[in-house]
C-alpha cells in the first residue's frame, strides 16, 4: 500500500470521526431530555434497521466464527463504554469531554504495539506526543475554572470511558480483518443493543414521539462513522490512524458553541492547534503495512 492510499484511508478515518462528533451533539441533548440509557437504547435499535438494509443487499454469508466473537465483544465494550461517555458528556463541555477522551487513542497505540504486533514509526509517535501535548494545555486551561461536583464526576466518568474505547480500537482493527464495513456498521449496532436491553425491564421507557427525528438521525450518523472508520482500519494499522481521533476535539468545540454556548477559550484554541499539527505529523509517518487486505465496499 503506498503513501497516496495511506493518506485516503487516515482522511477517511478523519471524516468518520467527524462524523461520530456530530453524532455526539446529537446524543448530548436527547441524553440531556430523555436520560443517557434511553437514548442509546433507542438509538442502537434504530441503528439497527439503519444498517441491516444495506448489509442484507449485498446477500452477504455467515460470519465466522471468529468474527461473530469480535462483534460481541465489541458491542459489550462499546455499550459500557457509550453508558460511562455519554452520562459524563450530558454533564461536562464537550471541548472538555473530549479532550479527556484523547488519552484512549494514546494508549490504543502502546496496545497495539503489545497486542496486535504491529511497530509504531518515531513520526506517529512524534505526532501523539504533540497532540498530547496540545491536550495537556486544554486541561491547564480547565483546571483554573471552577468545577461542580457533578462536573467533576462527568469528567471521571469520561477518563474510564475513555480506558474501554482504547481497548475498543483494537478490537475494531481486529473486527475489520474479519468482517468487511456493512457487516461491522449491522452486527455491531445488533450488539450493543442486545448489551444495552439486558438492563432494559429495569431503566427502558419509550420516549415520545416527537423524541424520534433525533434518534433515527443520531442512529444514521453512528452508523455512517461506524463504516467509514471500519473502512480505514480495514486498511491501516490502528498505531497510524488512532492519532485521528485528536481530530474530534476540534468538532467538540464547534458544536459545544454552537448547540450548547460553550465558550471557546485561548488555551483551548492553543491546545487544537498542537492537536491539529500532531495530526498531520503520524500522517507523514505511514508505517509499513504487517498484511494486505482488500474490502470490497
Amino acid at each position: 500500500m503506498n503513501r497516496s492510499s495511506s493518506a485516503i484511508a487516515f482522511a477517511v478515518a478523519c471524516a468518520g470521526v467527524a462524523i461520530f462528533s456530530a453524532m455526539d451533539a446529537v446524543v448530548k441533548g436527547l441524553a440531556l431530555t430523555i436520560g443517557t440509557y434511553n437514548t442509546l437504547l433507542w438509538r442502537s435499535f434504530a441503528g439497527v434497521v439503519v444498517s441491516i438494509v444495506p448489509w442484507m443487499m449485498r446477500r452477504p454469508p455467515l460470519p465466522s466464527r471468529a468474527a461473530i466473537w469480535l462483534h460481541v465483544q465489541r458491542g459489550a465494550v462499546s455499550a459500557v463504554m457509550a453508558m460511562l461517555f455519554f452520562w459524563g458528556l450530558a454533564r461536562t463541555p464537550m471541548a472538555q469531554a473530549i479532550a479527556l477522551s484523547f488519552i484512549a487513542p494514546l494508549i490504543a497505540q502502546g496496545l497495539a504495539v503489545v497486542m496486535l504486533g504491529e511497530r509504531m514509526k518515531r513520526g506517529a509517535l512524534l505526532g501523539s506526543l504533540l497532540a498530547l501535548a496540545g491536550v495537556i494545555v486544554i486541561l491547564a486551561g480547565q483546571a483554573n475554572m471552577a468545577m461542580s461536583a457533578d462536573a467533576l464526576l462527568g469528567a471521571g466518568a469520561v477518563l474510564l470511558s475513555a480506558l474501554c474505547y482504547a481497548y475498543n480500537i483494537i478490537l475494531m482493527r481486529r473486527q475489520a480483518q474479519v468482517a468487511d464495513p456493512y457487516e461491522v456498521a449491522c452486527l455491531q449496532n445488533v450488539a450493543v443493543a442486545l448489551c444495552l436491553a439486558l438492563a432494559s425491564p429495569w431503566w427502558a421507557e419509550v420516549p415520545d414521539v416527537r423524541h424520534a427525528p433525533m434518534i433515527i438521525i443520531a442512529a444514521l450518523l453512528a452508523t455512517i462513522s461506524l463504516f467509514l472508520l471500519s473502512w480505514a482500519y480495514a486498511r491501516r494499522q490502528a498505531s497510524y490512524l488512532a492519532p485521528t481521533e485528536f481530530t474530534a476535539f476540534l468538532w467538540a468545540s464547534l458544536f459545544g458553541y454552537l448547540i450548547f454556548a460553550e465558550h471557546l477559550y485561548l488555551t483551548t484554541v492553543a491546545g487544537a492547534a498542537l492537536i491539529v499539527a500532531g495530526c498531520l505529523v503520524a500522517a507523514r509517518a505511514a508505517p509499513e503495512p504487517a498484511f494486505e487486505r482488500e474490502v470490497v465496499p
